[in-house]
């Protein structure tokens, strides 16, 4: 069986102590390092499958490390922060993140998020035996296979996560989806009340696709209820 490595970036040694050990008890094997230049230099000296960054790092943050590795890998990347606003979480799912934890934290539950993170990867990793169709609808173009998005011939670039809530709200047209329904569905784990990723998801992809928040032009609001996509 092949050895799952996750590469802890975090200048809180207490921190990256805690968070390794958790994760060494599931049987990850784990590389730490306490600087952004040491992470991207990890990342291009090992084979690393999932990274969990802080954001405030001496050398380079975890904004800039979560750049390179997006212009080069396709690794999954948790971010584990003290910023703690909306868009400080925004900026970091923008950027590339799949997820976005802050601190203090609870360790199960960032253990919960990286079974789920490595799960939908080695999911993805594998072969599709039967080609999926492409959608299309008023001038928007999903492409399962090559997981790309296309808007009136223009490539819109979204995030993993991004794009399979687009891809599972249009597929689905005319169905609602609650927030829980979308984060079980599309991170493959149980729902945290207390977070609001799929809130934030759903901001970012609808600015992506030039939205006017008060028309939801794709993605519609049913307050009270979730999101449906408006084809």
């Amino acid at each position: 069986m092949k050895r799952i490595t996750i590469l802890i970036a975090d200048d809180e040694a207490e921190i990256a102590d805690l968070v390794a050990l958790h994760l060494q008890k599931e049987g990850y094997h784990i590389f730490k390092v306490s600087d952004g230049r040491a992470a991207v230099q990890a990342i291009e000296s090992q084979t690393i499958d999932l990274a969990i960054l802080d954001i405030m790092m001496p050398g380079l943050d975890g904004y800039e490390v979560t750049r390179h590795i997006r212009e080069h890998h396709h690794l999954p990347i948790i971010f584990l922060s003290a910023k703690t606003s909306d868009l400080d979480k925004i900026t970091g799912l923008v950027m590339g993140a799949d997820d976005y934890m802050t601190k203090p934290f609870n360790p199960m539950e960032l253990v919960a998020r990286v079974n789920s993170q490595l799960r939908r990867s080695i999911q993805f990793s594998q072969p599709a035996a039967i080609p999926k169709s492409v959608l299309e609808v008023r001038g928007l173009m999903i492409s399962p296979d090559e997981h790309t998005v296309t808007l009136y011939g223009e490539v819109i670039e979204l995030t993993p996560k991004e794009f399979d809530i687009l891809h599972l709200l249009v597929s689905h047209s005319k169905q609602v989806f609650s927030a829980e329904n979308i984060f079980q569905q599309v991170w493959g784990d149980a729902y945290y009340e207390s977070g609001n990723t799929v809130m934030v998801h759903i901001r970012t992809l609808r600015k992506k696709l030039g939205e006017d928040i008060n028309k939801n032009k794709f993605i519609k609001t049913i307050w009270g209820v979730g999101y449906t996509f408006n084809g």
